[in-house]
């Protein structure tokens, strides 16, 4: 599939601030990747220099295989949604998602047909009438998303877009988005610090960190699989170790920890070297009973009851508090037990120590 968007060696600062870092990235046409990050990461930067409200401080930007950091927003392919909906006040919802076509001076009858079917795709037909302020957060959000599909941009642009929306509202026009895009077939490029959000919609993510992409892949690669211990610690729930490689054998590695000794399956490391384990908590095990291989002993703290699942807290001999969930019906070890920690190390993670 061919790149729609390309950024290269793209660099923006902002006096001696540099908050994006040689970028280099390739959206595909038809995807919906997602740009995941804390604040401050870079990623509405980048989106913004893609939609040319930002002049890149260096590299190339191509939108269809043309280089577009020098011409103005309006010259690119490309349309933006805000999370601040941006919607014209004193116009109706039909004027608004109009507006684009009307600045283009199309036909009154190609602008009314346009609007209508904009309407029926965004589920607000018969609101056409009304103000954005007679409109709930989620009718305006539909309102400026029709507002930029009905220039029939290559790439859309949106900007944490959800941000305002309560959490019900916001999780179903998550569905929502993802059907839209979806069924029309347009390039979505997302800006979000929310991981469960990136999860839920995207094709692809790229976990940006301090201006620099940490890991670009599938939800299910970027979740399974971090390459780098703020990827494990940023996407979902995690418990980290930091320690050293005791030994290799036949893939699995021994790790001796502050809180104990593990073992994780593996490639690449040698004895002596530093080393992170992550591990999710719906993945760890707890015995009365020694593990081999694993030497994690610690004390129930506390079960919170979740529904479906238990989480369970446990603080072990270094006063490292971890995390693990169970379901429900399975054996429950009482606050104030001791137990031992252990897992499959296939569902471990080994994470190369960037010092």
């Amino acid at each position: 599939m061919s790149a729609i968007v390309s950024l290269i060696n793209v660099e923006k600062s902002f006096g001696k601030n540099k908050v994006v870092k040689s970028m280099n990235i390739e959206v595909k046409e038809g995807e919906f990747l997602t740009l995941l990050g804390p604040s401050g990461c870079g990623k509405t930067t980048t989106l913004r220099m893609i939609a040319g409200f930002e002049d890149a401080t260096s590299g190339i930007i191509k939108v269809q295989g043309v280089r577009v950091e020098d011409k103005e927003p309006f010259e690119r392919d490309v349309n933006t949604v805000f999370q601040n909906y941006a919607l014209f006040p004193h116009m109706t919802v039909f004027d608004n998602i109009a507006y684009g076509l009307k600045i283009k001076k199309r036909p009154k009858d190609e602008i009314k047909k346009r609007v209508n079917e904009m309407l029926d795709l965004v589920q607000l037909k018969g609101y056409e009438n009304r103000k954005p302020d007679a409109l709930s957060g989620g009718q305006k959000q539909r309102v400026a998303i029709a507002r930029a599909l009905i220039n029939n941009p290559k790439v859309l642009l949106l900007d944490e877009p959800l941000g305002a929306l309560d959490l019900k509202l916001r999780k179903q026009m998550q569905v929502e988005l993802k059907r839209l895009q979806k069924k029309l077939g347009i390039t979505f490029v997302y800006v979000t610090h929310d991981q469960e959000e990136a999860l839920t919609m995207s094709d692809r993510i790229a976990v940006m960190n301090e201006g620099v992409i940490e890991q670009l892949g599938t939800p299910r690669e970027i979740y399974d699989r971090p390459l780098t211990k703020f990827v494990a610690g940023f996407i979902g729930e995690s418990n980290i170790f930091d320690g050293k490689v005791i030994s290799v054998n036949d893939g699995i590695i021994y790790v001796e920890t502050s809180a104990g000794t593990m073992k994780v399956k593996g490639n690449g490391f040698e004895a002596g070297e530093d080393i992170h384990v992550s591990i999710r908590p719906e993945h760890i095990k707890v015995s009365a009973d020694s593990v081999e291989g694993f030497n994690l002993r610690g004390k129930i703290k506390d079960n919170i009851y979740m529904g479906t699942f238990v989480k369970t807290s446990v603080d072990l001999k270094d006063k490292t508090e971890i995390k693990y969930s169970r379901i429900e019906k399975e054996e429950e070890f009482t606050e104030g037990n001791f137990v031992n920690i252990y897992w499959n190390p296939e569902r471990a993670v080994a994470i190369k120590s960037k010092s």
